[in-house]
Formats: C-alpha cells, sequence, structure tokens
C-alpha cells in the first residue's frame, strides 16, 4: 500500500510491515497504523471528497487497505443533527447530535468491521472472529455473511436479548462465554494464538480501529470543514476517542481544515469507570474494575486504549464524568423525547454526561458541541421497558375515545 508505510508502535516508534499484527516484540506497545501524508495530500482534496461514495469509504485515501473494491453495506455519512431542543434545554447554542445509531446494524462497530474484513481478506484470512459486548458481535455477523466468510463471534452469555438475536440472525459461530468481557477477551487473545482466524479487535487491530476515524472526517466535513469547539464520546476501551482525534489531526495535517482546539470530553458509566476514575484522581493509571452496569456495551474493565484517551482529555482541556444507571435511562429518555432518536444504554451515559458538564458549566454555551451516538436503542429496549409509554385501553368507538379523552 503506497498510502501506508507500515505500522508504528504507539510507545517506542518501532516500524512494522502492514501485517497482521498488533503488538511491538520491543516495547510491547501496541501499533497503529502509519501513512504517508505527503503523498495523500497530492492526492485528497475536499472536492475528491465531496464527490465520493456516501458512506465512509469516501475516505478511502485515509483508510489501510489496497482495494477499492472494499466490503461494505454503506456505513458512515450518517446524519448530523442540529440539536435544538436538547440545546436549549440544557442551555447550549451550538448543540449537534452525531447519530451513529442508523448504520447497517445500527452501531458505529460497522465501520471498523468494514475496514477490518476488507484488510484481513487482502491478507488472505478465510475465518473471521471477534470479542465483543454486542455491538461489534452483530457486525462482525453481518459483514461475515455478506462476504461469505466463515464467523466466530464470541460474547458474555448475559449479553442483552437485542443483541444476541441481531448477531445470531446472520448464522455466526455464536460463543456464549460464563464472563464478563474482559474475561471473554482473554479468552479470544489465547484462540488467536492458536487458530489461523483474524481476530478483528485483536490481531486485526490496527485496521479494526482505524474505521472510526471516520467519525472525526464526517463531523468535520458536516460542519464545513472545521473542527467542532467540544465533543462528548463515549468511553470504553478508549480507541473511539483516540481515533476521532486522529481524524481530526489528519484533516488538520492534511490542510482540509484548519487548526483545532477541540475540547475532548469523556462519558462512562459509574458501574464501569475506571478511565474517568484516572482523570478525576489525576492518576495515569488505569487501575481495573469488575463492570457492573446496564451500559453492557461500555463495559470494559481494563481498556486497552485508556490511557490514551485520558491523555487526549488531558491535553486538549476536555473533562470525564460519569453517570449512574437511573442516569443513564434519564439521557435515553431525554434524547428520545427532544430530538426523536431512540439510543441504546451507551447513548444514555453521553446524553446524561452531556447534561451535567452543561449544568457545571464545563461545556461552554457558546461552544459548538458534537455528542456521539453509537448505538441503537432498539438492542438495550429491556433498559427502558419500565418508563416508556403503555396504551390505554378503549372499546373501537368514538364515545369510548372521548371519554379517554377526557381522562387524559
Amino acid at each position: 500500500m503506497e498510502r501506508v508505510s507500515g505500522l508504528r508502535c504507539r510507545e517506542c516508534g518501532r516500524k512494522y510491515e502492514a501485517k497482521a499484527i498488533y503488538v511491538c516484540e520491543f516495547c510491547f506497545g501496541p501499533l497503529e497504523v502509519d501513512y504517508e501524508y505527503e503523498e495523500i495530500g497530492e492526492e485528497i482534496s475536499r472536492e475528491k471528497i465531496a464527490g465520493g461514495p456516501k458512506s465512509q469509504w469516501r475516505y478511502w485515501d485515509l483508510l489501510p487497505v489496497e482495494t477499492k473494491d472494499v466490503i461494505s453495506l454503506g456505513e458512515g455519512y450518517t446524519p448530523l443533527v442540529r440539536a435544538k431542543n436538547l440545546g436549549k434545554l440544557l442551555g447550549l447554542e451550538k448543540l449537534y447530535i452525531k447519530n451513529d445509531a442508523v448504520n447497517p446494524t445500527y452501531s458505529f462497530k460497522d465501520r471498523v468491521v468494514s475496514v477490518a474484513i476488507t484488510r484481513a481478506v487482502e491478507l488472505g484470512f478465510e475465518t473471521i472472529a471477534c470479542a465483543s459486548t454486542g455491538n461489534l458481535a452483530c457486525s462482525v455477523s453481518a459483514y461475515s455473511a455478506y462476504a461469505g466468510i466463515e464467523a466466530f463471534v464470541f460474547i458474555p452469555i448475559d449479553l442483552e436479548k437485542g443483541k444476541i438475536i441481531g448477531a445470531g440472525i446472520y448464522q455466526p459461530n455464536l460463543i456464549g462465554v460464563e464472563g464478563d468481557y474482559d474475561q471473554v477477551n482473554r479468552l479470544c487473545s489465547e484462540v488467536a494464538d492458536s487458530f489461523p482466524w483474524a481476530f478483528v479487535n485483536i490481531n486485526i487491530r490496527p485496521y479494526y480501529a482505524e474505521g472510526s476515524k471516520t467519525l472525526g472526517f464526517e463531523v468535520a466535513e458536516q460542519l464545513g470543514w472545521r473542527a467542532p469547539d467540544h465533543v462528548v464520546i463515549p468511553l470504553a476501551s478508549g480507541c473511539l476517542m483516540t481515533k476521532i482525534y486522529k481524524g481530526l489531526r489528519e484533516f488538520n495535517v492534511l490542510g482540509l481544515i484548519g487548526k483545532f482546539g477541540t475540547k475532548f470530553s469523556g462519558a462512562q458509566a459509574e458501574g464501569c469507570s475506571p478511565i474517568a476514575t484516572a482523570y478525576k484522581e489525576n492518576s495515569e493509571i488505569i487501575k481495573p474494575v469488575r463492570p457492573n452496569t446496564i451500559a453492557k456495551s461500555l463495559a470494559i474493565g481494563n481498556p486497552a486504549d485508556g490511557y490514551y484517551a485520558w491523555k487526549i482529555m488531558k491535553e486538549t482541556g476536555g473533562f470525564a464524568e460519569t453517570v449512574n444507571d437511573e442516569e443513564i435511562v434519564g439521557g435515553i429518555r431525554l434524547l428520545a423525547e427532544n430530538e426523536g432518536i431512540f439510543t441504546e444504554t451507551a447513548g444514555g451515559v453521553t446524553i446524561g454526561v452531556l447534561k451535567k458538564l452543561a449544568q457545571t458549566g464545563k461545556i461552554k454555551r457558546d461552544e459548538l458541541t458534537v455528542a456521539f451516538i453509537t448505538g441503537n436503542g432498539l438492542k438495550t429496549q429491556e433498559a427502558v421497558s419500565e418508563v416508556v409509554s403503555r396504551p390505554k385501553k378503549i372499546a373501537p368507538t368514538l364515545k369510548a375515545f372521548k371519554e379517554e379523552f377526557q381522562r387524559m
């Protein structure tokens, strides 16, 4: 790949070939894709991007694949909604919602899986696998089915029913593990060493993670080629935040946007908040925790990119905040009732934290703020089943309706 110089260790800077590796052999630091920005800069432009497909692949020049015949279900190019009602309620004049709940399998994971599976096929793999808290399971199952590739999907056995069905409908080899996500992930690391499979979030992780950059690209483009002033991002592994930051930085390096001073703030559930805890304690040590939250898609007790997300929040002047389960449900309702967007529990965390940051003045009234919604509420219906409106039962007559209307 002429656009890609290889993989580079985040810690010591050592470089590797663009193969199926993810850890530095010298210092055990994580590897990420390194690009030839001068060459890309000669090819890419705002006009070229605007004339590209209405999917994340309009940014093909900045994604780590060789082929243009990518494995895609039309992921990306999702709405950036001006949230006037919610903004007015929270006292924010320029609030936007990036609604990634409308991707093909209803979460942002479709972005990363499209990149990962395309690269895995290029590298010669015939089986795709993953460890998942739910959304990734749905995405890997769907994209593998579309590509005609066998899939092994490992999940905690107590996952939400909507996500189990959302993955199982595509008929993958679905493995329910008696344990939390961190235990599932440890098992998958052992499986990855024993089977010649492409684990999208293990040995293919450097390529997989790059798909998240496209959220940063899209927001900048949709805002008229500028970076937002403040963003609120849900934190699980921390990877999403690091890649949105990388996306905005790449656009700046390539001259597609001007200088950016975006503040990055992170949202976590109280029942699984190792990154937010480290932020509040002003400690760069991310202490693992045992998750206990309804926000299962964020329930990663030992986040792989936790330190890097912590560092970005500190360096950009952002914040980290948490919400409890009741506040998560409140966040889901707040977004639905004011903007007509039904988000899953991770989105409830994001909106709950957005509310807290606005109320405490950590997000300024005039800051152009973007909150990232990463998954659809239909996947976590259990969380809100007790707080939704119930049908009022009446006979099929006008008289019956008028009587009920009088009581309303």
